[in-house]
């Protein structure tokens, strides 16, 4: 690949996904990587601090939960205001296109310890944007926070579903469900 391709980002990341695939995790490393991708090796820490952030991307998903949240109308209810997430998580990071490319990613993290603690540890991250979001709306902090576990289970729950079907469905109507559902659950306990 020409090293002035455009998407470095994902060129590194999809390099990296399909060299985790092939040796594995543990026997691959970012020279490696950027060589896969067309790039040099400096260019791959540009984007990224090292092998394990590559699959995860920068704080991409964090910011679109916040400005999902941030858009939601003047006195929305949580579950509307998670709905809207859950739309544009189905509009940008969990598109008909990206199935293929997410379901491998998913099984990558599931067979490296490593990636599975950077995965957990990005959740966390993420549920701690959604109880700050969710607060800034105006939620009591305890409410904020219990609310963003419980979003945090949902969308994991719809992530999960989504990857096991079709290629072509779309994430935002299994991740409004999801959500719904948990929500509910939450109420009814």
């Amino acid at each position: 690949m020409p090293r002035w391709d455009p998407n470095p980002r994902d060129r590194l990341a999809v390099a990296a996904l399909e060299m985790f695939e092939e040796r594995g995790y543990d026997a691959t490393n970012v020279a490696q990587i950027a060589e896969r991708a067309g790039l040099t090796k400096s260019t791959f820490f540009r984007h990224f601090r090292d092998k394990r952030e590559v699959l995860f991307g920068g704080g991409e998903l964090a910011e679109l939960i916040s400005e999902a949240l941030r858009a939601a109308p003047v006195g929305a209810s949580a579950r509307d205001a998670l709905a809207g997430v859950a739309d544009a998580m189905g509009a940008s990071a969990f598109t008909p296109e990206r199935h293929d490319f997410v379901a491998r990613r998913h099984a990558a993290i599931a067979g490296a310890p490593e990636l599975q603690e950077r995965e957990a540890l990005k959740n966390v991250a993420l549920t701690r944007t959604i109880a700050d979001e969710l607060a800034a709306l105006g939620s009591a902090d305890l409410e904020a926070e219990i609310t963003a576990r419980i979003a945090a289970l949902a969308i994991s729950r719809s992530l999960t579903e989504w990857i096991a079907g079709p290629p072509g469905a779309p994430f935002a109507p299994i991740a409004r469900r999801e959500l719904a559902g948990a929500l509910a659950a939450a109420r009814g306990a």
